[in-house]
């Protein structure tokens, strides 16, 4: 098993605003594939920083401040009307 099938394995089980979890097999498919691909692709600059020199606790700080940076273009589901 290579390292990435074995990183993909574990998907969340995705849910709605409401907390239950998502039904339709074509959307998790979709949330799942691209999951796998962002994890993969940050396990990868993971190595390439340590690699460089980078200090592992700034490599993790930085990576979670971008998902706190992440927007959402449609708002929240309590702002709509």
């Amino acid at each position: 098993m290579s390292k990435s099938d074995s990183m993909n394995r574990n998907f969340p089980t995705w849910q709605d605003p409401e907390g239950a979890p998502l039904s339709c097999v074509e959307k998790i498919k979709v949330l799942n594939e691209n999951f796998g691909e962002l994890r993969e692709m940050m396990q990868e600059a993971m190595e390439d920083a340590l690699l460089m020199g980078c200090d592992e606790e700034q490599f993790r700080q930085v990576m979670r401040s971008v998902v706190e940076e992440l927007h959402n273009p449609y708002g929240k589901p309590d702002d709509q009307d």
